[in-house]
């Protein structure tokens, strides 16, 4: 792993203290150890501290499929002003949905972590800094000042793999923290695109009960000519009024129906769900896009793909890491250790200085840890054993969605182009019945019949066309490859 260099500022700093104030080899590192403070305190700012990184940890969270997306600051949240295709929703619910801001920020958590592990490869310095004075009058006065600083230098030599494994410990959660990140992405994505549709729907089955309600005033209006003329009964009026007043009711709960829908896909973009916007208009997919896929083929994809047991893995390497670790902690460590100490002491304008400089290699030996050492490998070997457990699990969960999303698929690809031909055939059925009742030869009961028949065609054909487009998504999210290219191009426009 690549550490940044050092701007040229500290370098200038530490050679200008050794040229001026160094003149031996104690005073030489006491210098080092400033330039290094200084390198820490006066290098960056201090608006930019919090974004210091020398392990370069952060390159791994802006990893993936979804790294477009991590900076929610870009998105413009405070109006949508043109009409929104399926990617600009999308890519708005990416941005401003509090869950997808959570999951960022645990993995660039999990990744000052990983920063926190690979510390330990560096020594530490730590060490007081004292000054105090005194003065002490019986017959003469007596004054005395001191002046201390001393540093203490500790690098761990060797530890039998503890810190290793530390390391890979935490690389491992990262590589879990950004997996978990990826599905929960996905689910969000996947709500987006189901949203999306069943606003769709929900606006369309307003139009179809529209339409409903217009066939049912036609047919009240036939009634009513007939009813005038002589050639039908009071029953014939009070049927065909009974008939609008249902659609005209359904049309209502559509359109409430539409209005919740709407509500609910504001929410996932991140917007309060009083929050106006318009759709674009959405051409639909023929069901002949759907090929023929191997299951095994897919589920395999999906084995390799998914991020929930890309997560899954990943917990059990860090197990494994962990278990190293805990192993470790029971065996000596070697450290090497330095101090340096200076005291300056001054009585009565007399001045006298005292150095102490050691060095020397030190090795802790946990002799007995009252059994704390064993109950702790237990427990991280069964926390292993559950991990794999869990991945398991979830291996056969992932086969049963893959295998329940591409049944869903084939089903709605197939029950789309039985509704083309249902709503076809109900088509000329209710325009055969009206005529036959307009000439007299029908009974209004047929006609009614028909144009229920009708409307219930219309329904189901916009149920199945939007199931099927929904359900393409669900089988790349049961894969694990649901992302942005399915959608195509981004839309720019909403990070202006």
């Amino acid at each position: 792993m690549a550490f940044r260099k050092l701007p040229g500022n500290f370098v200038t700093l530490h050679f200008w203290l050794k040229k001026n104030y160094i003149d031996s080899m104690w005073r030489y590192h006491t210098g080092l150890a400033v330039a290094l403070l200084e390198c820490v305190l006066l290098g960056w700012p201090s608006s930019a501290l919090g974004s210091l990184d020398l392990f370069a940890t952060k390159q791994y969270v802006a990893s993936g499929p979804f790294a477009g997306t991590s900076d929610a600051a870009m998105c413009r949240k405070e109006k949508i002003q043109k009409q929104l295709s399926l990617a600009d929703v999308v890519d708005l619910a990416l941005c401003n949905n509090p869950q997808t801001r959570s999951v960022w920020a645990n993995s660039r958590a999990q990744a000052a972590q990983l920063g926190s592990s690979i510390s330990s490869y560096l020594p530490t310095l730590a060490g007081p800094i004292s000054i105090s004075s005194s003065r002490t009058i019986a017959g003469a006065t007596t004054t005395q000042d001191t002046k201390g600083i001393s540093v203490t230098i500790n690098y761990l030599l060797y530890d039998f793999g503890g810190r290793e494994a530390d390391v890979e410990n935490s690389k491992q959660l990262l590589v879990a923290a950004n997996a978990t990140r990826d599905e929960i992405l996905q689910g969000v994505f996947l709500s987006a695109v189901q949203s999306y549709y069943t606003l769709l729907s929900a606006r369309a089955s307003v139009e179809s009960y529209k339409i409903a309600e217009a066939a049912a005033s036609k047919s009240l209006d036939a009634a009513q000519v007939r009813y005038k003329a002589g050639t039908a009964t009071q029953a014939d009026r009070l049927q065909a009024q009974t008939a609008l007043s249902q659609t005209v009711l359904n049309r209502i709960r559509a359109e409430g129906d539409a209005a919740n829908a709407q509500g609910t896909l504001a929410n996932i973009m991140g917007f309060d769900a009083s929050q106006p916007f318009e759709l674009a208009s959405e051409p639909e997919s023929k069901p002949d896009e759907v090929a023929e896929q191997g299951i095994g083929k897919l589920i395999e994809k999906a084995r390799q793909s998914r991020p929930d047991l890309l997560a899954a893995e990943a917990q059990i390497k860090a197990s494994e890491a962990q278990l190293a670790a805990a192993k470790a902690a029971g065996l000596p460590s070697v450290n090497l250790s330095s101090s340096l100490a200076r005291a300056e002491t001054t009585t009565n304008a007399i001045s006298s200085t005292r150095y102490d400089n050691s060095i020397g290699i030190r090795i802790d030996v946990p002799w007995f840890s009252g059994f704390k050492d064993t109950y702790r490998n237990r427990a991280a070997q069964a926390q292993l054993e559950g991990k794999v457990a869990e991945r398991d699990r979830l291996a056969n969960q992932v086969a049963l969605e893959v295998w329940q999303a591409y049944q869903a698929l084939l089903t709605n690809s197939q029950a789309l182009r039985a509704a083309d031909d249902l709503v076809a055939s109900a088509d000329q059925s209710e325009k055969m019945a009206l005529g036959r009742y307009k000439a007299g030869v029908g009974s209004i009961l047929d006609t009614l019949t028909a144009q229920s028949t009708l409307a219930s065609a219309h329904q189901q054909r916009v149920s199945a066309l939007y199931n099927f487009q929904a359900s393409k998504f669900a089988l790349a999210q049961a894969i694990g490859q649901l992302d942005l290219t399915m959608l195509g191009t981004k839309n720019e426009a909403l990070h202006e």
